[in-house]
């Protein structure tokens, strides 16, 4: 067997929904999944241990951010991320041009590669696709993403062609350069809202072929609804033997009706960056934690999770942390949000399986959470 598989269980007769295993070298992935965000190989607030009580799959960490502090070849010494974040799943890196195009102001770019400004001295970095790949094999991770350009929103049209274009030959040139074959590497589809050139970005990928294909240049800031108007298309033009990667989207009620397209894959900040704000994902929908409200709710955070935050903590203790500012407040709902998300991903994976999606999506969609994400 290929070390990176993807093996197509069950399907959705209602809707697109898939239930597929990825096979990694640092065991087999259950989609649909949400993949948990170590930016700097580190979940923040989170430790290992916590991440593999609740069932975490597969950790991202991120090229840019640990390419200036420490440093690849660092991480290479200590014998690549698994060893040096003592994660022993599988991990994924974003190739780090999302942050690279987020600092417009401060980037030089051409067909060749980018030139940057480092976020913590300001010293300059010029990055070719080779020069990516280089640096994410030295990090060690099993799934790596191509280098690709990502327009903002709104963008005009011109510039998103543009970046389809550039970003399909750097598609090319890292795979040419990329040597690990314990390695996965993933084209990513461009295409901002235009469904015509997102269609041109998937045939130029699958032409080139890779074993699986992230979806970028969405949640940028457009409206989710305007997404999800040309993600369908986007998957059926994607090989059903492939895992399809929605990337940045953490948003339940999205990540449900992307699953309901075909996506396989996702992964976001949003569950800990709200729970360090004081909030926490539920059934009921958001919970903001210094609410009055919840002074004298000695009632768990959400009755119908059984993470360990909402089996061992009422809504009143985790409120008082909050509002004390203690840094167990964030470890707390961090730890329940990530469950959330993932319990939800396990859940949608149980319906494909019966093939039940459609009651299960609709469900989703009258209940007190949806408008509410």
């Amino acid at each position: 067997m290929n070390p990176f598989d993807f093996e197509l269980i069950a399907t959705d007769s209602a809707t697109s929904a898939r239930r597929g295993r990825f096979h990694t070298p640092h065991g087999v992935i259950d989609t649909p999944l949400f993949m948990p965000v170590g930016t700097r190989a580190t979940v923040k607030g989170v430790t290992v241990d916590q991440l593999h009580g609740i069932g975490a799959q597969v950790v991202l960490a991120n090229t840019y951010h640990l390419f200036l502090r420490p440093g690849s070849e660092l991480i290479a010494r200590a014998g690549g991320l698994h060893r040096f974040m003592n994660w022993d799943r599988a991990i994924l890196t974003d190739s780090g041009g999302f942050q690279i195009f987020s600092l417009a102001d401060t980037l030089k770019l051409s067909d060749e590669g980018v030139r940057f400004r480092s976020i913590i001295d300001g010293a300059w970095h010029f990055w070719t696709p080779e020069d990516n790949m280089r640096i994410q094999q030295e990090l060690g991770a099993d799934i790596v993403m191509q280098l690709d350009q990502c327009p903002p929103y709104p963008a005009e049209r011109e510039l998103v062609a543009t970046a389809v274009k550039r970003s399909a030959d750097w598609a090319r040139r890292c795979k040419d350069s990329h040597t690990r074959d314990d390695q996965a590497l993933f084209g990513i589809v461009q295409g901002g809202v235009h469904l015509d050139l997102r269609l041109q970005s998937v045939e130029r990928l699958v032409e080139i072929g890779f074993p699986g294909y992230g979806i970028g240049g969405y949640s940028v800031g457009e409206p989710h609804e305007l997404m999800l108007e040309t993600l369908g298309a986007v998957c059926d033009a994607l090989p059903a033997n492939k895992p399809r990667y929605l990337m940045g989207v953490g948003n339940p009620t999205t990540m449900l009706e992307a699953i309901g397209a075909g996506v396989d894959l996702f992964d976001c900040v949003l569950p800990t960056r709200t729970a360090r704000m004081g909030t926490a994902f539920s059934s009921e929908g958001r919970l903001n934690l210094r609410n009055a409200r919840f002074i004298d709710d000695f009632g768990p955070l959400d009755p119908t999770c059984s993470c360990p935050t909402c089996t061992s903590y009422s809504r009143a203790y985790l409120r008082h942390l909050v509002n004390a500012k203690e840094m167990l407040a964030s470890t707390l709902l961090s730890v329940h949000n990530l469950h959330f998300l993932i319990d939800l991903a396990r859940r949608a994976r149980e319906a494909v399986e019966t093939d039940t999606y459609g009651v299960f999506l609709a469900r989703w969609r009258d209940s007190p959470a949806a408008d509410d994400f």
